[in-house]
């Protein structure tokens, strides 16, 4: 169990001896490709106590580290590329924001009305499924329908998950641009007092088609089985109110009565749906995809598109550490979702004992980072993996340009 009265202790060992400030620094410059484009980054300081500092800036990886290990920030959060150095901002008659990630953040607090085993802050293994069927779902139309390729996927470090891609393309995108590619992605809308959030339509549009997949492979096992989510009179009653047709609805709350399990209850659904359907008595509001809706209404990424349209919103910095947990906010590969557990993620407290007894038993190798000898090279070698990226990138870039001279 983490002890958040030693959070602060432990801060200074690491961002010494396990924040892998080299490789930070590449990603945020993308390897220097952009004139001062890490200088020109703002990122933000919390402190202890719930002090906040925005507009920091930093030239290189060396001035960073140093106000790292001054200040030892609670938390690191990542904004905007500015026209001009954020902490000169006070100087200059104009003062705006030219290019950012595009950056998707999913919550599991949203998902308190569909899961059953957590509430609030609390995670299980069984609710984090739907942070992987997120992963998938978004990770598939981001690549598909708008063709990125850089997306670096990060466990928050205690209840969701963020999403950076990192496409020249994606972070030249203008306000409006955002708003619309968010837009886009939402299937789930209305607020709370709302029962029905997806409407499908006649069309079943292919990005949808394909969520629904995806949704599916996961709808029995986690919303029927685990977190059983039509069991009591109160849950079925809710999946009710997403049945425009007055009869098929009476006639499915007089059968609930008599089932128990979830699955019984949408086995029953399904079967009455498909005899109604197939006779053509649906009523002419009642949608013929209405059970992909009921679907992704409860599956579906929840996402707050706020964060995604803003081009001055902060989010969380990878390789954070949370304060609440002490757990680092680690890379996913989204390839390895249903494998990744939010639970083993290391905590700043574990990290420095795995490296203590490392360096008891062995002499580590020469030029080996202190951070390889612990339970964080996993998440380090997806980094350096998601880095090489760039790399090949612009190796390309330079072979079109010399063809082209040609």
């Amino acid at each position: 169990m983490f002890d958040e009265n030693t959070f602060t202790d432990l801060l200074p060992v690491y961002y010494s001896r396990f924040f892998p400030l080299e490789k930070f620094c590449t990603w945020l410059s993308y390897g220097g490709e952009v004139k001062n484009y890490l200088d020109r980054r703002e990122m933000s300081f919390t402190l202890a106590d719930d002090v906040y500092i925005r507009y920091q800036s930093f030239r290189d990886a060396e001035e960073l580290q140093k106000e790292l290990q001054k200040k030892c920030p609670h938390k690191i959060d990542i904004g905007a590329v500015y026209n001009h150095r954020p902490r000169e901002r006070a100087a200059v008659s104009v003062f705006q924001p030219q290019e950012k990630e595009l950056v998707f953040d999913i919550d599991m607090t949203d998902y308190d009305e569909v899961r059953t085993c957590c509430s609030g802050a609390q995670i299980c293994r069984k609710c984090w499924t739907f942070m992987t069927i997120a992963i998938k779902c978004m990770d598939e139309t981001l690549r598909k329908d708008f063709g990125f390729e850089r997306l670096l996927w990060v466990y928050s470090g205690r209840r969701g998950v963020h999403c950076w891609v990192c496409d020249a393309a994606a972070r030249a995108l203008s306000g409006p641009e955002r708003a619309a590619l968010a837009e886009y992605m939402q299937v789930i809308r209305g607020g709370q007092n709302q029962a029905k959030k997806v409407v499908i339509g006649e069309q079943l549009h292919p990005m949808v088609s394909r969520s629904v997949e995806t949704c599916k492979q996961y709808f029995g096992t986690v919303c029927l089985d685990q977190q059983d989510i039509f069991a009591t009179t109160e849950q079925h009653t809710t999946l009710l109110k997403l049945i425009p047709d007055d009869a098929l609805r009476q006639e499915l709350a007089a059968a609930f009565t008599k089932l128990t399990s979830s699955r019984e209850k949408w086995d029953n659904l399904r079967h009455l749906f498909k005899e109604r359907h197939d006779s053509g008595s649906l009523s002419r509001s009642t949608s013929k995809h209405l059970l992909k809706e009921i679907i992704l209404q409860y599956t579906y990424p929840r996402l707050d598109i706020e964060v995604t349209k803003g081009l001055n919103h902060l989010l969380k910095s990878p390789f954070s550490v949370h304060p609440k947990t002490g757990r680092v906010c680690v890379p996913i590969d989204p390839r390895a979702a249903d494998s990744f557990d939010p639970l083993t993620v290391p905590t700043i407290s574990q990290l420095e004992s795995e490296l203590n007894e490392a360096v008891k038993s062995a002499p580590p190798p020469p030029n080996t980072p202190e951070a390889m000898l612990t339970s964080l090279k996993p998440a380090l070698l997806l980094f350096s993996k998601f880095l090489a990226g760039f790399e090949r990138d612009r190796k390309m870039a330079s072979v079109k340009e010399d063809a082209m001279a040609w």
